[in-house]
């Protein structure tokens, strides 16, 4: 990977123009199709396969009177006056006239109706006018909007002094998500801390221009979308925050590992695509780790928060493709003026005791150690040593302290209580929010959020009679406080009871209501034989609550696996991912507890202008744990990958603790700054729904980046020493490699000069391949030109054979230098096999299955098991068609090089076209075969 981002790096520096002409191309189109496209957000919430969704959309067919969405104002008379006097009650009946005449308004029901019992309060104080839509929540124009709105406005003209109204209800329940300049505030934070981690007003601006170019792309294609269905109101907003951030942090990461390069005397085109291999290699693997995580929101089955994860997704994405290519470009008209301006003799200091900035690996010559770089000098660097060398002085100390700490702050958590937002979050000053707190104050909390029981009563003689039993016997239920309606429906087949609960809409003593007439389900079914159903706005909610809670554990078991998987892949350790793994789970933890504290306990509420305490949206907790995934293993890569390298060079493991710290601190620290400051910024007047999902972020950035990543990651290391890198010998050849720093460029790099003409097909030095019994080959050299014949002889074909799967990029050697057609193996194994065929003339027919090989082209051809044939028509066969594929390659232009493994040189005459050139001997250099070391071959 880090080969390819090395070219791509490159390519688009180059191509520059471009390159900046093509996304502004992207940005234009995606913004004409939003405009053309877009059919609106929504703010309705769905969750199919509940027993509300269920029974909600069989009201549209068998009652459809009430299965769309509803509203209500609340009138209430001047102190001393009731709603049944005549100027209030004809100004509302006035209304009612009114609001019946709107369209999508399926009724407008007076609180006077005699079918209608509860509207009035019980002081004739208020009254309740209960609007019912022909259509759901997401279908009701916004037409129909402002006619409710200039029918209130006229209800509140036509009222004494003194009356007041206010309309609200569950269509007004959610308001929609905007922007105000305290988000900005983010912008310019993370701007200040861009301009003293570059140093440069230029540098510093990229981030910013490349993050707001892509957070445009995805909210356009968001609003494109809304044509293929409903997406909710919250998606565009956290696709903003997120596309914000990262898109900000990824260039970062690049930006700065390119600064490196040029401090240490690289031009702007190297560095450039030296950052992009090396930084962009952990973009990737950061990006895609958030990227998964949010596809896994698809584990609830909630329709609504797939989408919602999906379109966060894309966002991630489009950041790390923009980071990846646009950020290149910039560098390349940005040229030598990133370029940082250090003296010349402070910079040769440095350069003696900080070392090159792309990571040194092995040599070939594996009794060569690199030198452990020194910590750079300056202000800040000596703050992040005295850091480090503080928390892993006493590392079980500073353990301890950090779980402390952490836990306590965790156990508010354990009072976290999840609901739908309703009207009651909304600002005190929302019309809405106001109707809310003036029907809690005269009806009761309860009248906010209404349930519906709904069943078939197609089997009852007497409909009316059987729904008056089924009210009275909900009516003694505790935590019911009326039952206001209880109906059949026109044809008589299906009843519907509207029952309000004594608690609020978000509170656990109308869970319980819930659940306790479902609970009765079986004893409505035996007495009445009716299949009561709870649905409703309430229900529906509460449902998708529980939905969310039941999968917090499968998608927390799925992320806490993918943790340890892809950081084992990283690090190649076995206690570096369970650190990590336990680290993210503190930070969730910590997160969660804090979230709680403000939310269900009112501290800093006001502060954070916390419109009402208690349960935080739903799918807070599942959007945190996946986002905060992907920014906790992004921190863990830039931080203890360096740690690693030096680890591998120095094998120091404490040493190696403080120059990794010091190497990707700063860099680390930036980028934590940034993301708090962003998504802090959308807590004081951000959206009710993001309001705790935007504290929570940023809560569990900072606790992950400075108290775990930062503080209890190295003491852990320090404290684990040589053993933080131990993983078994078995594992590390199972799992993938994931070259997140760039090792295999490193190594392309070391290697570049050497051999490096076209001329050259295969250069081989020290190989060599250990055995189970023995090695199989030794400190192999050889050099081969393009168009000639290697002949590997050997008496062991087990022997010949591994060197053969060796050269064609099919078998890693434990040690030594390889180049085959130009590429660095191991690195660049899948370009050389893709380069190279590799022939086995034992299985199947020889000659077809060389023919086959050559038919790709290839640059090399690589022959084993010739001895296997001893027929000499097939030989003469097999000479023709290399001789033919020889011919046609020279005349391309394009040698074929051939290698061939044989235990007899001079019984190729009959299948080499030009005989040997170089005859490679194995034998000098191998001891006798085992069986143990042929099995290893043949697998």
């Amino acid at each position: 990977m880090s080969s390819l981002l090395y070219t791509l790096g490159r390519w688009a520096f180059r191509a520059r123009k471009l390159v900046l002409i093509l996304w502004i191309t992207v940005l234009a189109l995606a913004g004409a199709g939003a405009l053309l496209l877009n059919q609106g957000t929504d703010n309705a919430f769905s969750i199919p396969g509940t027993q509300s969704q269920e029974a909600l959309d069989s009201l549209e067919h068998t009652f459809p009177q009430v299965s769309g969405a509803s509203a209500q104002i609340v009138v209430v008379a001047p102190a001393g006056d009731t709603v049944e006097d005549t100027a209030v009650r004809s100004a509302i009946d006035d209304a009612v006239t009114s609001l019946g005449r709107i369209d999508q308004v399926e009724q407008a029901v007076s609180p006077f109706d005699e079918n209608i019992t509860g509207a009035v309060s019980d002081d004739q104080r208020a009254a309740l006018i209960s609007i019912q839509f022909d259509s759901a929540q997401s279908d009701i124009t916004a037409k129909t909007v402002a006619d409710l709105e200039r029918a209130e406005a006229d209800l509140a003209d036509g009222l004494p002094t003194g009356a007041q109204s206010s309309l609200g209800g569950q269509l007004f329940s959610n308001s929609l998500p905007t922007l105000s300049i305290i988000e900005l505030i983010g912008v310019v934070v993370a701007l200040v801390v861009l301009v003293l981690t570059f140093g440069s007003f230029l540098a510093a601006g990229m981030p910013l221009i490349t993050a707001l170019l892509g957070v445009g792309i995805s909210m356009a294609l968001i609003f494109v979308a809304t044509v293929f269905g409903p997406i909710s109101s919250t998606t565009p907003m956290l696709a903003l925050m997120l596309g914000l951030a990262v898109g900000i942090d990824y260039a970062l990461f690049i930006i700065s590992r390119h600064q490196d390069g040029l401090r240490t005397g690289l031009d702007p085109e190297e560095s450039t695509a030296r950052a992009t291999a090396t930084a962009g290699s952990a973009v990737i693997f950061a990006g895609l780790t958030v990227i998964i995580a949010l596809l896994g929101l698809a584990v609830a089955n909630i329709p609504f928060l797939t989408t919602m994860g999906v379109a966060a997704a894309v966002g991630v994405a489009i950041a790390v493709v923009i980071s990846l290519t646009l950020i290149p470009a910039m560098l390349g008209f940005a040229g030598e003026r990133l370029r940082p301006k250090v003296k010349r003799a402070k910079r040769a200091k440095r350069q003696a005791t900080a070392g090159d900035p792309v990571p040194e690996h092995h040599d070939p010559a594996p009794e060569q150690q690199h030198p452990v770089p020194e910590p750079v000098e300056g202000r800040p660097n000596r703050f992040f040593l005295g850091w480090v060398r503080g928390v892993t002085r006493l590392p079980i100390v500073t353990i301890v302290a950090v779980v402390a700490v952490l836990g306590a702050l965790a156990i508010p958590a354990l009072s976290l209580r999840l609901a739908l937002p309703d009207a009651g979050s909304l600002p005190e000053s929302d019309s809405a929010r106001i109707t809310y707190d003036l029907v809690s104050e005269h009806f009761g909390e309860g009248f906010n959020g209404p349930l519906v029981v709904t069943g078939s009563i197609v089997g009852s003689t007497d409909p009316l009679g059987l729904m008056a039993d089924l009210k009275q016997e909900i009516e003694g239920l505790d935590g019911v406080a009326a039952v206001p309606l209880a109906t059949p429906n026109a044809t008589a087949d299906t009843g519907i009871i509207q029952v309000i609960p004594s608690g609020s809409p978000d509170s656990q003593a109308t869970k319980d209501l819930v659940a306790e007439i479902r609970g009765l389900h079986q004893y409505f079914l035996d007495e009445y034989d009716v299949d009561l159903k709870v649905t409703g706005f309430t229900a529906i909610g509460i449902d998708i609550s529980d939905r969310l809670g039941g999968a917090l554990l499968p998608f927390g078991l799925i992320v806490v696996g993918l943790s340890l998987v892809l950081l084992t892949m990283v690090f190649r350790s076995i206690w570096v991912p369970v650190k990590a793994t336990l680290g993210y789970l503190l930070s969730v933890a910590a997160s969660f507890g804090v979230v709680a504290l403000v939310f269900e306990h009112g501290v800093f509420a006001e502060a954070l202008h916390v419109a009402r305490t208690g349960p935080v949206i739903s799918f807070m907790p599942i959007i945190l744990m996946g986002v905060l995934f992907g920014l906790a293993m992004d921190y863990e890569v830039f931080l203890v990958s360096r740690m690693r390298e030096d680890f591998v060079h120095s094998k120091l493991a404490r040493r190696s603790v403080e120059t990794g710290f010091l190497g990707s601190a700063k860099v680390v620290t930036a980028a934590a700054v940034i993301m708090f400051a962003v998504f802090a910024a959308f807590v004081p007047e951000g959206d009710t729904n993001i309001k705790p999902i935007a504290l929570g972020l940023a809560v569990g950035v900072f606790v992950d980046a400075f108290i775990v990543r930062m503080t209890l990651v190295p003491a852990v290391l320090a404290l684990l020493g040589d053993r933080a890198w131990y993983l078994p010998i078995w594992l590390d050849r199972v799992l993938p490699s994931f070259d997140v720093e760039g090792e295999g460029l490193q190594r392309e790099l070391e290697l570049r000069a050497w051999h490096g003409g076209a001329d050259v097909a295969i250069a081989a030095d020290g190989l060599t391949l250990e055995g189970p019994g023995g090695p199989l080959y030794r400190d192999v050299e050889t050099t081969v030109a393009v168009g000639d014949v290697l002949a590997v002889r050997g008496s062991r074909p087990v022997s010949v054979t591994a060197l053969l799967l060796t050269l064609s990029g099919r078998l890693e050697p434990d040690r030594g230098r390889l180049k085959v057609a130009g590429l660095v193996l191991p690195v660049r194994a899948g370009a050389v096999r893709s380069r190279v065929a590799y022939v086995r003339l034992d299985h199947g027919e020889p000659v077809a299955t060389l023919s086959s090989a050559l038919a790709e082209r290839p640059a090399v051809v690589v022959l084993d098991g010739v001895d296997t044939v001893p027929d000499q028509d097939t030989r003469r066969a097999l000479y023709e068609r290399l001789l033919v594929a020889k011919q046609a390659a020279a005349r391309a232009a394009r040698p074929l090089t051939v290698v061939i493994g044989t235990d007899d040189v001079a019984s190729l005459s009959d299948v080499l076209p030009s005989g040997a050139t170089e005859v490679l001997d194995l034998d000098p250099a191998t001891s006798s075969p085992t069986a143990s070391a042929e099995s290893k071959v043949d697998a």
